[in-house]
């Protein structure tokens, strides 16, 4: 298994489905909760401990996941509201290494996910089908719709939190 895919690389396969859909929300509703119980306990040096040779730390990671939803969560509203929008490109590794996310306690990223998430849910679970069929435009991968970038995150907040929970288990921290 490769440490840095612990659930794979997050290709989405087979139909979108209504169902499918809101497994994905659900996903998202979960995930501020179970980022928290992932991290619960780890000392500073395990926070400050890369998930992999080269990686970054459980600390990095959940700075990361903050600030990928908070730019998530923007682009689902600026396509719900426009036609399109171009949607800014963040170079998340050079944001994972600004001290802030280096040092700042994980529990002011883990406060602002539950709330962040709580609205986000509430904006997902009440778009129609014509607004999940909208989508934005990204510089390098295009024309991004609606319900494959819910996809996008549902995956990726699993993934983040599946490095740290294997790091747990590789250390013995669980």
């Amino acid at each position: 298994m490769d440490i840095r895919y612990p659930i794979g690389q997050g290709k989405l396969e087979g139909e979108i489905t209504p169902e499918r859909r809101l497994k994905w929300i659900d996903d998202i509703e979960e995930a501020p909760a179970l980022l928290r119980a992932t991290v619960d306990g780890l000392t500073e040096d395990q926070l400050d401990t890369p998930y992999r040779e080269g990686g970054w730390t459980p600390r990095q990671i959940v700075h990361h996941l903050c600030d990928a939803n908070i730019n998530s969560y923007v682009r689902f509203k600026l396509a719900a509201t426009e036609d399109e929008p171009t949607v800014k490109v963040w170079d998340e590794t050079s944001w994972a290494q600004l001290l802030d996310a280096r040092t700042t306690p994980v529990e002011v990223s883990l406060s602002l996910l539950d709330h962040l998430h709580i609205r986000w849910v509430t904006f997902l679970r009440n778009l129609t089908e014509a607004e999940l069929a909208r989508a934005f435009r990204h510089p390098t991968a295009g024309i991004v719709n609606l319900s494959k970038n819910l996809h996008s995150y549902s995956w990726h907040c699993r993934h983040h939190t599946a490095q740290i929970t294997g790091l747990r288990e590789r250390k013995g921290w669980v």
